[in-house]
């Protein structure tokens, strides 16, 4: 057998467990450190020693520092994606949506997801942020947020066929503001509001908020 085509067997052949952990690991690892100092304040040298790893294998699992972002951004995306869209066609399926059961689609799988994921999951609404507060992250908001905030949007319309499109984006990005200030600012609410606050009291009380902006926005 010709050494090409080892070479090409090599390529193909599945990643390990070992290799699939340390990737993880690193992107884990990016995750917390952008969240915490930014794409711009953030190295790729903060990110190894972040991961206890060489500075080698974060590039070789991530590309550079753009490219170890994007993949990080996306990662948690997919899978953010996958559970609302399927809630949402559920809820469907059942009969007639209204607005609050779009608004529960939608934030429901990621506050589930904040309050029992661990602090990896807060880092993660932090870079969410970043992402959607600077217009050089733009292709990559259009290519993993897009395609699943443009079917909610679409749904919401349906809801409000008078509506500008215009109108009803503006109101879902304010409605996504709310949500990541709901995930990073509980410790906020509660030491203001003297109560822990349960993730099923959260949810409804965002949803509550939320729809009744887009409500009032849409229909005046």
């Amino acid at each position: 057998m010709s050494e090409e085509v080892n070479i090409e067997k090599q390529r193909q052949r599945a990643p390990s467990k070992r290799a699939i952990q340390s990737r993880d690991r690193i992107l884990d690892a990016a995750e917390r450190v952008f969240a915490q100092k930014g794409f711009d304040g953030a190295t790729i040298r903060d990110i190894a020693a972040a991961a206890n790893t060489q500075v080698g294998l974060v590039h070789h699992h991530g590309g550079g520092k753009a490219e170890l972002f994007a993949r990080t951004v996306q990662r948690r995306a997919a899978e953010l994606s996958a559970l609302r869209l399927e809630m949402l066609n559920r809820r469907k399926a059942t009969g007639p949506v209204i607005l609050r059961d779009v608004l529960e689609c939608f934030f429901g799988p990621y506050l589930d997801r904040a309050a029992a994921g661990g602090p990896q999951w807060l880092a993660y609404a932090r870079l969410v942020a970043l992402v959607s507060s600077d217009l050089r992250w733009r292709p990559i908001a259009a290519e993993v947020f897009d395609p699943t905030a443009n079917r909610f949007i679409d749904e919401i319309g349906a809801l409000f066929p008078n509506a500008p499109r215009a109108a009803i984006a503006a109101g879902f990005v304010y409605s996504v503001s709310a949500m990541l200030a709901q995930v990073t600012s509980t410790w906020r609410i509660q030491a203001l509001g003297e109560t822990d606050i349960r993730p099923d009291i959260q949810l409804d009380a965002l949803v509550t908020f939320c729809a009744a902006g887009l409500t009032a926005s849409l229909t005046s």
